[in-house]
């Protein structure tokens, strides 16, 4: 899912270059995404550089990090605590003025510029549907693991005119939700 999301930045900004990567360096699957991006970006012609953070919640150092950087957009991976933090990331985002992608159509709907994954409504609904069946007596290892089968692309045309971006047609055409 980190690459799609990387191939949308890159879709989105096509002139993009320059791409930071907001980690938990305390989540290995950071460190996986991490290691998959950098092949991927390396095909897109992107550039990525990490910007760790190191204290749950604390977001000034990579702030920091990210205005000496001045990408051209940022990736944040996937992570419990980036989404329970949804709403102060989407806000550094915009005192930076960087175009940013998220996992979370909810990030797009506080004002982010782009999501693509899975909806989280559909995963509660899928969960609830686990949990009905070990209420009622199925041993939990019976049952199958089951990962997400439809993704959605948000696209808030409203934050790219603020931020002075136009989104191609052939992105547009593809997203699932415009806001306006």
């Amino acid at each position: 899912m980190a690459v799609k999301r990387l191939e949308v930045v890159k879709a989105a900004l096509p002139r993009a270059r320059r791409v930071a990567v907001l980690v938990n360096p305390k989540n290995p699957s950071n460190a996986e995404q991490l290691a998959t991006l950098r092949t991927a970006g390396a095909v897109l012609g992107l550039d990525l550089e990490p910007v760790e953070v190191q204290r749950a919640g604390d977001y000034t150092e990579a702030s920091g990090v990210i205005a000496r950087m001045r990408p051209d957009a940022l990736l944040v991976a996937s992570d419990p605590g980036f989404f329970r933090d949804g709403r102060t990331l989407v806000e550094l985002a915009a005192q930076r003025r960087t175009p940013a992608c998220y996992e979370w159509r909810e990030f797009v709907e506080m004002g982010g510029l782009l999501s693509y994954g899975p909806n989280i409504r559909d995963l509660v609904a899928g969960v609830s549907v686990f949990v009905d069946k070990i209420l009622r007596g199925t041993r939990p290892l019976d049952l199958p693991v089951e990962q997400p089968t439809t993704f959605e692309l948000i696209v808030n045309l409203k934050t790219a005119k603020a931020l002075g971006l136009t989104i191609p047609p052939s992105l547009l055409a593809r997203a699932d939700q415009v806001i306006q």
